[in-house]
């Protein structure tokens, strides 16, 4: 049945390759996690010469640089094996998996389910070998949904497209890389059986006459009129087709056989699927909504489903972040940061599992939807979006994306860096300094808008599972509703900062920071000390909150490490707990700011 897309992407020299591009991933993911502990064998300056000890009879030799953090950046095709003395390539990621188990601990019941994650990530990872794709210098120009489809994934996460729960035919139809439009089912749901919220400028009459069209709505009416039931009392709800067939109708049969749901039929909008499997970018209207739906499959760590309290309360988190943004002249008038909201949202929790006490959350949060406004709806006519992704994406010659960018920027690297830098930084900061709230800004969750390929603004989406709150006394929460507290999480100081320092500084800028040094644009050493000096001097324009820089000290010489891999290989594993899982605590990091804040503040 897929014999062509075997034929086409089933071959050994997509396999040798995707295995050793993992390879190299895991053992440098593995190092900084203190998951491996290599042992320098050789020093000939930047590169250096690394073993890793197995048995008495094997051990794997590369080559490697260390970072600013204390890893490890591993030279392509430098990784052999030698076993018995007989020297062999690197590329058999699964069975580094089984060497390193016994060292790590991991439990045989975790490794198994990690192979099958890996093996589908490097499935996934041939198709992107296997595909016929664009040049970096032609993707500065791909419009921002369709370049979505060219990303490989989680930079850190070894197991980054594990996606337990598709099928083949599933990962053909619905991956953001095979980069198929697709269009959403949508269902009845009884108004008793479900839940509507919205920000207080919209509403659902008003929501559904900007997604459906006459046509469409008329026909869903009908489709209700023959139930014989009233479709005044009903919400209309799209879904995703996957979740429908492998999980709505199987866990809601009660609802269905009771028509407190009733199935409508798919719009007519083609959507596209973003790196995240369950946002869509509407293709056919480009200024209608963005769609997020549950899909109840086990990637990236966790279940991407809805968290039913999350989903609830959205509209008011959006009303709360826009609200900060609409009175604070630096957000709205010199940053212009835009904030795609959450504007309206449904759940619809099962009858049952609600009143199971400490059920497995992944049962909480497979019925729903938010909808966000488009990205294209905030941009100036010469504006182009980006995540933040994208700038660590390398195409097939290895040309990184973000040098076709400051190419065709016309500026030196050092130059838009610092114009990146502050785009970015300024907005993050002031929300935390100034308000005591962190989004977590990482490579999908950021959005970087140019012109002329120049930085020149930022957007950050996911308000619903990713704004945090301090913990600290600020009036500027106290404006907060308990509703808005219950669901929030609070942090003290560090796990605020964490947002910003992992989920930015790690969790994508030592990836670029690697980048732009390999290929000689900027070094390492002056890549940190840029970003050191942008939040310096966004603390000298606003001296009013010196105390709040030291509440919140990015330039502290170590920083709390967290650990992503270590989470499912040791400490997690494949439970099926009552809450998502979050990034585990293992030692500490070295901070790359620290050096340079004290070099700046003395001069």
């Amino acid at each position: 049945m897929y014999s062509n897309y075997l034929k086409q992407y089933f071959n050994q020299e997509n396999w040798v390759k995707a295995n050793q591009q993992l390879l190299v991933k895991m053992l440098e993911e593995y190092v900084y996690e203190d998951m491996i502990d290599p042992i320098m064998t050789n020093e000939h300056g930047k590169w250096n010469e690394y073993e890793l000890s197995i048995t008495d009879r094997k051990h794997y030799s590369f080559i490697a640089k260390t970072d600013y953090f204390d890893g490890v950046k591993v030279k392509a095709d430098s990784v052999y094996i030698v076993e018995n003395g007989v020297r062999a390539e690197g590329n058999d990621a699964i069975q580094f998996l089984l060497d390193i188990q016994p060292i790590i601990g991991m439990s045989a019941e975790t490794a198994g389910h990690l192979i099958k994650e890996l093996n589908n990530t490097l499935v996934a990872d041939m198709h992107l070998l296997g595909q016929d794709s664009k040049t970096s210098d032609e993707l500065i120009h791909e419009d921002y949904a369709l370049l979505e489809g060219h990303m490989s994934g989680h930079p850190w996460i070894t197991y980054n497209k594990g996606r337990i729960g598709f099928g083949y035919d599933d990962y053909v139809k619905f991956a953001p890389e095979m980069q198929k439009e697709t269009k959403l089912f949508w269902i009845a749901v009884d108004k008793d059986r479900a839940s509507f919220q919205s920000t207080e400028d919209t509403n659902y009459y008003k929501l559904l006459h900007e997604e459906l069209s006459s046509e469409e709505k008329q026909q869903f009416k009908q489709v209700l009129q023959e139930q014989e039931v009233d479709p005044l009392e009903y919400f209309f709800l799209p879904i995703h087709e996957w979740q429908w067939e492998n999980v709505i109708i199987q866990q809601y049969a009660q609802d269905l056989s009771n028509r407190k749901i009733i199935p409508l039929g798919e719009g007519k909008d083609n959507y596209l699927p973003q790196q995240s499997i369950r946002t869509f970018v509407n293709r056919s209207h480009k200024d209608k909504h963005h769609v997020k739906v549950p899909m109840s499959i086990l990637n990236t760590l966790v279940y991407r489903g809805l968290p039913a309290e999350r989903t609830l309360i959205a509209p008011k988190i959006t009303e709360f972040i826009k609200g900060i943004y609409e009175h604070d002249s630096f957000l709205k008038e010199k940053c212009r940061v835009i904030l795609p909201g959450e504007i309206a949202s449904i759940n619809v929790d099962q009858s049952h599992y609600p009143k199971l006490e400490n059920s497995p959350y992944q049962y909480m949060e497979m019925l729903g939807v938010i909808w966000r406004e488009s990205i294209y709806t905030y941009l100036d006519g010469e504006e182009k979006a980006v995540t933040l992704a994208a700038l660590l994406h390398e195409d097939k010659n290895g040309k990184p994306f973000i040098i076709s960018l400051i190419e065709a920027s016309g500026m030196e690297p050092e130059e838009w860096l610092k114009e990146f830098f502050q785009v970015v930084m300024d907005p993050l900061l002031h929300y935390l300094y100034q308000y005591g709230t962190v989004f977590s800004p990482h490579g999908q969750n950021t959005i970087l808008v140019m012109k002329n390929f120049r930085p020149h603004r930022l957007a950050v989406k996911d308000f619903v599972d990713d704004v945090n709150i301090s913990d600290q006394p600020f009036e500027e929460l106290s404006v907060l509703t308990q509703e808005l507290k219950d669901v929030l999480r609070s942090e003290q100081p560090e796990g605020l900062l964490q947002f910003i320092f992992t989920g930015l500084f790690v969790c994508h800028l030592r990836y670029m920071a690697d980048l732009l040094d390999r290929n000689e644009r900027v070094t390492e050493d002056r890549f940190w000390e840029h970003l050191a000096n942008t939040i310096i001097r966004y603390q000298a324009s606003h001296p009013h909150l010196k105390e709040r820089f030291e509440i919140f000290d990015f330039f502290k010489p170590e920083v709390t490490k967290l650990t992503l891999n270590r989470n499912r290989m040791v400490d997690y594993g494949y439970g099926d707990g009552d809450d998502r899982p979050h990034a585990s605590e293992f030692g500490s990091v070295a901070n790359p700011l620290a050096r340079f804040a004290r070099e700046v503040h003395l001069s």
